[in-house]
This record gives structure tokens, C-alpha cells and sequence, in this order.
């Protein structure tokens, strides 16, 4: 999800867009004007979520089921796969969401535990911790209506103190998806991840994930448990898997665009151009350079 389809979801205008500085915003819970009938989903998002809410409430991240009935912290990242199911009507608190180059100056915010992991990033809270983080976040709503010339300094600073604050806490427990339908929850959760990096639109555009030890890592599971519920769901491998929709981007990126070859291997993951050459032949028996020039030789571009 773009921030533009974000903000028309939520009946808002993004009016602190800020070009050079990132984007960040913040909402109250009851302002977000969500249809029951309509469930959100945060496929390819592009933004960041900090959330403090209370309801009853049922949170799927990656593959975790966590019920919550008060107030609940929630981090999560543009990658990893998460679903907000509100099982009561009634929702209170503020939603802040922002763009990794907010703090591309100050911090590498993708590195922070709670933006890591499942296990860090859903944290229960009791009324009394739940008073403290309601006047941090109520701050922050406050300030970002002021006209105070550095705002998002101070605005950065509080929104990184409240990651700290949560990161010395204990996030709640989750329960596990049933033995039976594990493997085919993993599978769907990887195939959500792989299929959001694409399509590729610019040549600036990196693909994050291409290896098995980093989807086990955004799934928060072992890479080889990862590896043996895609083959028992799929029959391939994660590496087989990973690597046929790599070339099935590369044949789209070759035939549909005039990028360079070390461009479209750059966007794919590939650091050397002649790596990505040798995959490509490996998986199609071209070149990259022959299987563009077929095209071209067809009349097709």
C-alpha cells in the first residue's frame, strides 16, 4: 500500500508530506473512519506504523495470532505481513505512520527490535502503563499542529522515545497457528512477501528480499522450517521458489523497458551485472542480452 491509497482509506489528507525530510503523520483512532464491511490490508506498503490503541482486538503479524481486550502497542515494518481484526466497534487511540527516510539521517529505524521481529513488536499494556504513552503519543498529535520551525526534530525524538520506552517492556504472548494448517500459513505468508516486491517501476527500486535466510527472518521462523513447509505445500524449494519469480521479473523488465542490464540486475539484487547474467542463463538458457535481442528481432519492442 502506497501512503496515497493509505491516506484514501483512512477519509484523510496528507497534508505533511514533506519532501527532503520523509513523511510523517498521526491520527486519532476515532478520526480514522474505517468501513466494518471493508477490511484493511497493508499489502506493499511503503510507510512505517506505530500504534497505540484500546478495544478488543485480534492481530495478525507474520505468523501470529495475538487477542487483545485493552490497550495495545503495535510497531509494524512496509515488510513484514500484518492484519488489524477488531472484534468490538469500539476503538480508541492514534496511529502514527512515517517513512524510513524520516530518520534516514539520525537512525537506521529497521534495525530497532520491535520493527524486527513479531515476538518484540505486539505489547500488551496495563492501565498504568497505558496512561504514559497515551500523553507521549497526545504530544505528538499536539506538536504536529503547532507551527514550532523544527517540529520534526522534536517530533523524531519523541517518536524514538517512545520505541525505547517499549523495547524495555515485555511483548504479549501469541498463539501459534495449529500443526495443520502451519505449513500452508507460512507458504501463504511467504508468497505475500515475495509478490510485494514486485512489480519492479523504477530503476531505483531494489528488491529487499532474494534469499531464503531473509524471508525466515522477516517470517521470524528457521530457514529450514521455512524450507520444509514450502516444499511440503509447493513441492520446491524456498531458493527454487525465490529464484523463478527473479526471473520471471527479469524477462518482464527485459522485454518492457530500455534499463540496462546492470540496472535491471541491480533492481533484482544482484551487485554484479555478470552474476545476474549467469542466473539468467542458468534459468531460461539465454542471455540476458540474446533474450532481449530476440525481442527486438520479433518486432516486440
Amino acid at each position: 500500500m502506497k501512503l496515497q491509497q493509505f491516506y484514501e482509506n483512512v477519509n484523510q489528507r496528507p497534508d505533511t508530506v514533506h519532501t527532503g525530510i520523509g513523511h510523517f503523520n498521526i491520527f486519532k483512532v476515532e478520526d480514522m473512519l474505517l468501513s466494518n464491511n471493508k477490511p484493511v490490508t497493508y499489502s506493499r506498503r511503503s510507510f512505517y506504523k506505530v500504534s497505540l490503541v484500546s478495544g478488543h482486538s485480534r492481530i495478525h503479524y507474520a505468523d501470529h495470532s495475538i487477542e487483545t481486550n485493552g490497550a495495545v502497542l503495535v510497531f509494524t515494518n512496509p515488510m513484514i505481513p500484518f492484519f488489524w481484526e477488531r472484534i468490538s466497534e469500539q476503538h480508541t487511540g492514534f496511529v502514527c505512520i512515517f517513512t524510513e527516510d524520516f530518520f534516514s539521517r539520525f537512525s537506521t529505524i529497521k534495525d530497532y527490535p520491535v520493527f524486527q521481529s513479531a515476538d518484540a513488536a505486539v505489547i500488551s499494556l496495563h492501565k498504568k502503563e497505558t496512561g504514559p504513552f497515551q500523553k507521549q503519543f497526545e504530544k505528538m498529535f499536539q506538536e504536529l499542529q503547532g507551527d514550532y520551525a523544527f517540529k520534526y526534530d522534536l517530533l523524531r525524538s519523541m517518536l524514538l522515545e517512545i520505541i525505547h520506552d517499549a523495547q524495555k517492556m515485555q511483548p504479549a504472548q501469541h498463539s501459534p497457528y495449529a500443526a495443520s494448517n502451519a505449513a500452508e500459513r507460512i507458504t501463504g505468508l511467504f508468497a505475500e512477501l515475495l509478490e510485494r516486491q514486485f512489480p519492479i517501476e523504477l530503476s531505483s527500486q531494489v528488491v529487499q528480499l532474494n534469499t531464503p535466510a531473509g524471508f525466515a527472518r522477516q517470517l521470524n521462523i528457521h530457514v529450514n522450517h521455512l524450507n520444509k513447509a514450502l516444499k511440503e505445500i509447493t513441492g520446491q524449494t524456498t531458493t527454487q521458489l525465490i529464484q523463478e519469480r527473479l526471473a520471471q521479473e527479469a524477462k518482464i523488465l527485459l522485454k518492457s523497458t530500455n534499463w540496462s542490464i546492470a540496472d535491471i540486475a541491480w533492481s533484482l539484487g544482484f551487485e554484479e551485472a555478470n552474476h545476474f547474467s549467469s542466473f539468467f542463463k542458468t534459468k531460461t538458457g539465454q542471455t540476458p542480452k540474446n533474450f532481449r535481442s530476440a525481442d527486438v528481432r520479433a518486432g516486440k519492442l
